[in-house]
């Protein structure tokens, strides 16, 4: 029997196992979130420390994306997938004896956020790299959709609802050995996967030998060239940009004193809302992974992001918790669908060779603004209020689409491209 379309990459073994590992890591990072700041709690920790800890997963995933992505381009992904986990087991694991010890420190999790960060950091290049490498290309967007539902659903809900559970019937401790436990399951499945050889050019040149930083500044340089000289590419990243800048602050500093000072809600209501975002993510990803992709896949992408934030005009002036709740279904779901299709459009126009490290420039600008928005969130906030600092994050993303999408000249090129005839991406793929 065939597979509906949406299921049809779980078909192949290789994916099965990939994706089991993937899911399992997702599971982990959705635990250590909840884990991570129960325990800094309970060592009687204030806001300050908890910024630390957060703070170093941070410093650590933008310290290492770009490298990341020019390692993605010189070793084969599941050696790399590999040795993140395992990074990953070892990490968690010492926190875990530390904290089961009762001699855990605040350090000791800012250094352990830290390495996490920085795995993700590798882990997202490698992986985009490696699944057009185990996939037919008619099957990458229905793949690119299952990461779209796993995300929200196991690293949003299940994750931190089994930490919840495990700390509130054992310790943090306990729910970091879970974790630990977790994440080596995944690096058994991975080691059941069959090596996947790096899918560069047979005829490709020889570099001569130089000192392995100059290399990794060279490789990572070249990615930035493609991306300069690729319209559709460098239009893209500079509107994500831009959007991060815009909308990631008001969700994430402004939306939980939206919850209590205008639908009087608590920690109970704000779960709510952020559950709606992820289960909308999660319908939009099912969605479009179960369709062809659109012929205009650029200009309907790009629209998706931009259109998807106006629900969020409405948060500043209701004072309805299930209004707010269907903003941000409405937010999710655009804005997921949107990244399904941009996952599946690096892999299939992004010549394989520099796949890694394309992966990286695009995770890099994700994180770049993330930290300035959040910054200027409440002072902006504080300055004009909420209901107009909403109604920027909902109305700008619009203009910012259409901006983008016209000067770029994205219309003519996703007809010049046609991704339904097309399945290997070349060097003139541009």
């Amino acid at each position: 029997m065939r597979l509906p379309r949406a299921l049809q990459p779980f078909g192949d073994r290789q994916y099965r196992l990939l994706v089991g590992a993937m899911a399992l890591s997702l599971f982990g990072s959705g635990m250590w979130i909840v884990a991570v700041v129960w325990q800094v709690i309970e060592l009687g920790g204030s806001p300050i420390d908890l910024s630390v800890v957060a703070t170093g997963s941070a410093v650590g995933a933008v310290a290492a994306v770009l490298v990341g992505g020019v390692v993605a381009d010189r070793v084969p992904g599941r050696r790399i997938m590999i040795a993140i986990e395992i990074t990953k087991v070892v990490s968690i694991a010492v926190a875990a004896s530390l904290a089961l010890a009762g001699t855990v420190e605040i350090w000791h999790l800012a250094v352990v956020s830290f390495l996490l960060g920085a795995t993700e950091g590798f882990f997202y290049p490698a992986y985009s790299a490696l699944l057009p490498a185990i996939l037919p290309a008619d099957q990458l967007l229905a793949a690119n959709g299952v990461e779209g539902v796993l995300r929200p659903m196991v690293m949003q809900a299940a994750g931190p609802a089994a930490a919840s559970a495990i700390v509130g019937a054992a310790s943090p401790g306990w729910a970091f050995t879970y974790i630990a436990a977790a994440q080596f399951v995944g690096v058994l499945m991975l080691w059941r996967m069959r090596p996947t050889p790096l899918r560069r050019p047979a005829a490709a040149p020889q570099p001569e030998p130089v000192h392995p930083l100059m290399a990794v500044l060279a490789e990572a340089r070249d990615g930035f060239v493609y991306m300069v000289k690729t319209p559709w590419l460098l239009g893209t990243l500079s509107y994500f940009c831009l959007l991060i800048l815009v909308l990631m602050g008001p969700i994430e500093v402004l939306l939980p004193f939206a919850v209590k000072d205008q639908a009087g809600g608590g920690a109970g209501g704000f779960a709510l809302v952020l559950a709606a975002f992820g289960i909308g993510g999660a319908a939009g990803s099912l969605l479009v992974a179960s369709r062809r992709l659109p012929r205009r896949y650029l200009t309907t992408m790009n629209l998706l992001w931009g259109l998807g934030c106006v629900p969020l005009a409405i948060i500043g002036i209701t004072t309805e918790l299930w209004v707010m709740m269907l903003a941000l279904f409405a937010t999710g779901f655009a804005f997921q669908a949107g990244g399904v299709i941009w996952g599946t459009l690096l892999q299939r126009r992004v010549p394989s060779e520099l796949l890694g490290r394309v992966s990286s420039l695009d995770f890099f600008v994700s994180l770049a603004l993330m930290p300035v928005s959040m910054a200027l969130a409440g002072p902006v906030g504080e300055a004009i209020g909420l209901a107009p600092a909403f109604l920027v994050a909902g109305l700008v993303p619009p203009v910012l689409a259409i901006t983008a999408t016209l000067a770029f000249r994205m219309p003519r090129d996703e007809l010049e491209h046609p991704l339904e005839l097309s399945s290997t991406p070349t060097k003139n793929d541009q």
